[in-house]
């Protein structure tokens, strides 16, 4: 019989017959402004090894900007995490970045004043799903469970269980009511141990909510 442990959340490919799947904690252990989320995955057949340098675009260390990601979130092929170091000043009469071509063209240039302009840490919540193609913007936080629908651009904060798609991304419905999502939000069950989420699969799994909270 199968150990019911679940996977190990350390495991880099957790899918035996293949690598185009894998949790991403692993790869984010020695990077300092980054927190991924146990059991979170990202699904890629071109080698989701290199999520961080293929996926998450302009993030740099001087701008200070994290990346979180919580668990058990689900992120799907050529999904684009834009960070803060893609902003360009707006506050001359150009837009063009002069200073970073050096040779004199970044004197008098101070990134104290560019980075007044930093829109925080994009934080993504626990049990998200984010599509194919899907490009999240800078400092946007997306609430737990909502999902993002393939080729979706989120230039504006998602609410925790909402449906989001287009160009810009839209609440198209949400998931459950107010009073459920309230429910669920309290449960928290991606915060359990291992062992406790293991026996509520058939509850998660049947949206039985009642047995969920009970299992708390």
């Amino acid at each position: 019989m199968t150990a019911r442990t679940g996977p190990d959340p350390a495991t880099r490919y957790p899918l035996e017959l293949t690598e185009q799947l894998a949790f991403l904690a692993p790869f984010a252990e020695d990077r300092e402004n980054v927190e991924i989320g146990r059991f979170t995955y990202y699904d890629d057949p071109d080698g989701p090894e290199h999520f961080f340098e293929r996926n998450v675009r302009y993030h740099f260390d001087f701008v200070g900007d994290r990346l979180v990601i919580g668990p058990f979130c689900a992120i799907a092929a050529r999904a684009q995490f834009i960070m803060n170091g893609a902003n360009h000043a707006l506050g001359g009469l150009s837009t063009f970045p002069f200073a970073i071509f050096g040779h004199g063209w970044d004197d008098g240039f101070d990134v104290a004043d560019w980075g007044s302009g930093v829109r925080g840490d994009t934080v993504i919540g626990a049990d998200v799903w984010i599509g194919t193609e899907a490009m999240i913007l800078p400092g946007i936080t997306i609430g737990a469970g909502a999902v993002v629908a393939a080729r979706s651009v989120v230039t504006q904060d998602v609410p925790p269980y909402a449906i989001v798609a287009g160009n810009p991304a839209r609440v198209v419905r949400m998931r459950y009511d107010e009073a459920t999502v309230a429910r669920l939000l309290a449960v928290a069950w991606w915060d359990w141990p291992v062992d406790r989420i293991t026996r509520a699969i058939p509850a998660i799994r049947d949206g039985d909510l009642a047995t969920l909270e009970a299992l708390k």
